[in-house]
């Protein structure tokens, strides 16, 4: 993914200078580390906003050489916490296969399926939020009454299936199968998800889904804007540089020294 230079007036914020750009790093080694440097500021991220409080959430980053295998925080861990060193490489088999500890089930269970079903994909976030979860449980897409909500405009889908405690890899099929090539997903009675092609979209855009299930929590009779509109906002705020950028603001915000995560 190319990154508009426009971001470059930002310099020389630390979080922006070259090791943002992932599409820059060549050397597999060296965007192994990256990716893991991104995915411990994404829990930190959603500790911050005081998700995950009662270990009801994962955040994944497909390893770059082993590209059946995914990495994620070890169970136990408070994501406010979260460092490299917490991060541990799940095999296909569910395994750990580098790091120590455990993860919780589930995570695996949603996650290989949807990295095996989407090759396209680096991430992919989930975890149970104020208003995603009792959103999810409508049953309903989102509707474009917010700028928000356009990012996902005829770009997210529903999984409406009544396992909420996916307890096997089957789960996880059905919602990569009914996640397609969207970039989001409402599970029903259960929570958003998103995937990206980064770390940083990823996470950026689960901010905003979260956001949008707000406003149809709050205004559940507001008026959308019609069809055109929402498809030229959805050209400006659904882009994976939108993601990202999002990304860049939550970690301006609420990581002022991203080198807690060592």
């Amino acid at each position: 993914m190319s990154i508009p230079r426009i971001y470059d007036a930002w310099m020389p914020y630390p979080l922006l200078d070259s090791s943002a750009y992932e599409a820059e790093i060549d050397d597999p080694a060296q965007l192994r580390a990256h990716r893991l440097t991104r995915l411990a500021l994404a829990y930190r991220i959603f500790g911050a906003l005081r998700w995950g409080s009662l270990g009801d959430g994962h955040i994944s980053a497909r390893d770059p050489e082993r590209l059946d295998h995914f990495w994620m925080a070890r169970y136990g861990v408070p994501f406010h916490l979260v460092t490299v060193d917490d991060l541990v490489l799940i095999g296909p088999d569910g395994g750990v296969v580098e790091g120590t500890g455990t993860i919780n089930q589930a995570a695996y269970n949603i996650h290989w399926p949807i990295h095996e079903a989407r090759p396209d994909i680096v991430s992919a976030a989930h975890t149970h939020t104020p208003y995603g979860t009792p959103f999810c449980a409508l049953v309903e897409p989102l509707r474009p009454i917010t700028q928000e909500s356009c990012a996902f405009y005829e770009d997210h889908e529903i999984f409406d299936d009544e396992e909420v405690d996916i307890v096997s890899s089957d789960g996880g099929k059905r919602i990569g199968a009914a996640l397609g090539d969207a970039k989001a997903i409402l599970l029903r009675n259960h929570g958003l998800l998103t995937v990206g092609a980064t770390i940083d979209e990823t996470v950026g855009f689960f901010v905003m889904l979260e956001r949008a299930a707000e406003a149809h929590m709050k205004a559940p009779n507001g008026k959308p804007i019609g069809a055109d509109a929402a498809a030229q906002a959805y050209r400006v705020v659904g882009t994976p540089q939108a993601g990202w950028h999002s990304f860049q603001w939550l970690l301006r915000t609420y990581i002022p020294d991203p080198s807690v995560v060592g």
